[in-house]
Formats: structure tokens, C-alpha cells, sequence
């Protein structure tokens, strides 16, 4: 027997099988997992496009993003059915996604009234400084003390009310009693277990909780929040925690699968990177999105959050707006021809400062320049930017939780950037590991050059 047809007849008997769609902002994958093992058997994925109406809008259509869940499901398993593994070993879906992208949608008919609003979307700046206005001393963290956010264009609750504000079509939905908002994970959720016949309007307790919505102590939306939005309680999904059957796939190949389990993409990585105990953290580095994600675990059911919008995006910016590198491997290679950014710093506030700032209308700076700083000494600048960002985020959460952070694990694009990764070790001065997709271990120097303290 040769080897192909050995492992054909070995993945024949591999029994129970785990899924997952994993919905995010430039893409949508779905993949399957050998639930002994944890090895990934088959996946595909698509691109999602994204459309840019004005300045500072960023919209997706929910179409297509179902409709991108529904054609990686059909080639997953084409490709399952190749390998000889029979699709019936799925026993459970689960569902992971762009966490505070903001839908409306018609329950009687199921069609979307709007376009998605994607959450790094700034379109709702006056709604939010018209928020702010009115609380006492102008605090944009008047309700973090039930939310643990502050009011910021981030959140679902201030693109909710912008759409019922804003779109004629939501506003009357809303009025006749037909509206149903969600993030991603709600609307693919209740497409997929019926839509309009019977689907299950849900989310989970970590999608719920980046609406500014939620009561992180009650766990349950919270009456006066809604209130203070001005949003009915009426439109919302029902709350449930992020592991159990909220119901069963009505349509497809997979028809009859239960949908089992539900977290928002951070939470998802925080939990795939088993970091469980006191003082990990993991750190997201999208190079397509920018975005910059860094959860901690510090108590018992309870995790912290850094966000930074702009992170990974800086090698496309350095790539398509100036055009001094091909490639983000480039990138890698001109930042260690010299090793050093030369006194040349980079603040790459494209779309203003998330944590610990939360500052919107700050904008990007590079400084230090001098008549011997080059291309190469940019692109190094523009690494330690990334690592100097987590290093922010990192000292918040040390003095936030009480508890030193130990070790960070790190995944994302960026992440296979060897030169970006000892030079967060350095400058945390913590251990830096990456996923199993990249499983070199970087550790950090025993004598640390760069340093903010």
C-alpha cells in the first residue's frame, strides 16, 4: 500500500470531527478539525470585499458574507469528500467573527436594511462627542463602570443608533416592530438555522459585550444603557454563553449539524492559544486589517482588552501609499540590513489612537529624521511602532490587573516576521511565542537594549 493510499485509509477512521467558520473582516474561512488532535484536516477560505462610501466609512454586505460562509462550507467539504473522510464525522459547528460590525435586519422578509457597518467605521464621531457632551465633565468613561468601554465610534451601540438615525429603511423597521440587530455572528447564526422560518436570534457573551450594551456584572443587557442609546431592548439577540447548542444547520451539505459554540475572533485566539491561567496574554497582528488585538486573562472569567487600529497596516501603507517596499517580506529584509531605526520614530495614528488613548482625532507622525536616515531605517521604525504599541497596551494591563503579564502569545499576519518578533521580546522583556501555524518560540534577550519604561 502506497503512502497516499495509507493516510486515505487511516483518515477513513477518524471519527468525531469539529468545524468552524471563522468570519472576519478581509475574509471568511471555514475549517475542519480531527477533535481528538486538534489537527486541521481541510479548510477554505474567501475574501470579502469592502466598499468605502466616504471618508472614514467602511461597509461590507451581509449577502455576501453569508453567501461566503455558505461557498467555504461547500468546498470544505468537496475537498473532505477527496480525502476519502466522510462528512457526517462533523458533530458540531462553531462560530468565531468580526466582533463590533454592526447589522440591521428585516425579520419578516430576512433581508439586510443596510449594509454592514464594519467596527473600525468612523462615521459616527458626532454621534459619539454629541454623547459625550452630555455627560457629566465630559467623560468619554461615564459608562465603563457597567461596560468597561469607553464611548468611542468602535462599539455597536453608536453604529446602531446612527442607522436608525441615518437609514429610513431601519428607522421604520424599528417602528413596525420588524428590526433585529446583531453582529456578524447573530446574522450568520440565525441565516443558518432558518432565517425567517424559525431562525435563533442569539449572540454570546463576548460579541455582547462590544456593543456598549451589556452589563459586564449582570452579564444581561443592561435596561439603562439601552435607554441612554435610545435603542429597544426588543430588536436584540438573546444573550447565551459562548458554549452550548443554540440550534441546528436548516440548509447545505451540512444540514442537521448543531451550531455549538460562538466567540468574537479575539476571544476565539485568546482561547486557541489555551492561555487560561493568570498573567498570559495574547496578541492578534493583522497585516491586511491593521488591526492590533491584546487580550490578557487576569481573574477568573474575566479578560482584559488592548486595541490598536493601526498596526499590521503600516507595512501597506509602506508598500501601496509610499511604494518603498514590494512586499512585507521586504520589509523584514530592510529593517535588518540596518538593525537599527537610527532615531527615527513612527506613530502610525492613520485613524486616530485606541488604547490606552482613545484619542480619535490624533493623527500619524514620524520624527527624528536626519539627512542619514534612509528607506531601511523607516521600515525598522515602522516595526518597533507595532512593538512599542503593545508595549503600551501591555503596561495598562499590568496596572489595570494587578498582575504582571509572564508570557505573550502572539498570532496573525505579521507574526511571520522573525525581526517583529524578537524585537517585541526585547522590548517587553517577556517571552513571545507564536500559534502552531508559526511554532518557533522567541525569547526575550537576557540584556535588553530597547526599552520604554
Amino acid at each position: 500500500m502506497n503512502g497516499t493510499m495509507a493516510a486515505s485509509s487511516h483518515r477513513i477512521m477518524l471519527g468525531p470531527l469539529v468545524a468552524a467558520i471563522d468570519q472576519g473582516t478581509s475574509s471568511t474561512r471555514f475549517l475542519v478539525f480531527n477533535s481528538k488532535t486538534a489537527e486541521l484536516l481541510s479548510h477554505h477560505q474567501v475574501e470579502i470585499k469592502q466598499s468605502f462610501p466616504k471618508e472614514g466609512w467602511v461597509e461590507e454586505d451581509p449577502k455576501e458574507i453569508l453567501q461566503s460562509v455558505y461557498e467555504c462550507m461547500e468546498r470544505t467539504c468537496e475537498k473532505l469528500t477527496q480525502l476519502n473522510i466522510d462528512i457526517s464525522n462533523i458533530k458540531a459547528i462553531g462560530v468565531t467573527n468580526q466582533r463590533e460590525t454592526t447589522l440591521v435586519w428585516d425579520k419578516e422578509t430576512g433581508e439586510p436594511l443596510y449594509n454592514a457597518i464594519v467596527w473600525l467605521d468612523l462615521r459616527t464621531q458626532s454621534t459619539v462627542e454629541r454623547l459625550i457632551n452630555k455627560t457629566p465633565g465630559r467623560n468619554k468613561n461615564h459608562l465603563k463602570h457597567k461596560t468597561g468601554l469607553p464611548i468611542s465610534t468602535y462599539f455597536s451601540a453608536v453604529k446602531l443608533r446612527w442607522l436608525m438615525d441615518n437609514v429610513d429603511e431601519v428607522h421604520q423597521a424599528v417602528v413596525s416592530h420588524r428590526a433585529m440587530f446583531g453582529t456578524v455572528d447573530s446574522w450568520l447564526i440565525w441565516c443558518l438555522t432558518g432565517g425567517k422560518s424559525g431562525g435563533v436570534h442569539c449572540t454570546d457573551v463576548t460579541n455582547a459585550s462590544r456593543t456598549m450594551l451589556f452589563n459586564i456584572h449582570t452579564m444581561d443587557w443592561d435596561p439603562e444603557l439601552c435607554k441612554y442609546f435610545g435603542i429597544p431592548m426588543e430588536i436584540l439577540p438573546r444573550v447565551r454563553s459562548s458554549s452550548e447548542i443554540y440550534g441546528l444547520m436548516k440548509s447545505g451539505a451540512l444540514s442537521g449539524i448543531p451550531i455549538s459554540g460562538c466567540l468574537g475572533d479575539q476571544s476565539a485566539a485568546l482561547v486557541g492559544q489555551m492561555c487560561f491561567q493568570d498573567g498570559q496574554a495574547k496578541n492578534t497582528i493583522c497585516e491586511m486589517t491593521g488591526n492590533l488585538n491584546m487580550y490578557c486573562f487576569c481573574f477568573p472569567a474575566l479578560c482584559c482588552q488592548g486595541s490598536v487600529a493601526i498596526a499590521g497596516a503600516v507595512v501597506r501603507w509602506l508598500q501601496d501609499n509610499l511604494g518603498i517596499i514590494g512586499s512585507s517580506e521586504e520589509l523584514e529584509k530592510l529593517a535588518a540590513s540596518v538593525g537599527t531605526s537610527y532615531g527615527c520614530y513612527f506613530v502610525p495614528a492613520f485613524s486616530g489612537l485606541y488604547a490606552p488613548y482613545w484619542e480619535p482625532s490624533a493623527r500619524g507622525i514620524i520624527c527624528g529624521l536626519t539627512q542619514f536616515t534612509n528607506k531601511s531605517h523607516l521600515a525598522f521604525a515602522a516595526l518597533e511602532a507595532v512593538c512599542f504599541q503593545t508595549r503600551e497596551i501591555l503596561d495598562a494591563m499590568n496596572q489595570d490587573s494587578g498582575i504582571p503579564l509572564t508570557q505573550l502569545q502572539v498570532d496573525g499576519g505579521m507574526t511571520s516576521n522573525k525581526l517583529l518578533m524578537q524585537l517585541q521580546a526585547d522590548i517587553l522583556c517577556i517571552p513571545v511565542g507564536r500559534s502552531a501555524v508559526h511554532s518557533a518560540q522567541v525569547s526575550c534577550h537576557k540584556e535588553v537594549d530597547t526599552v520604554i519604561c
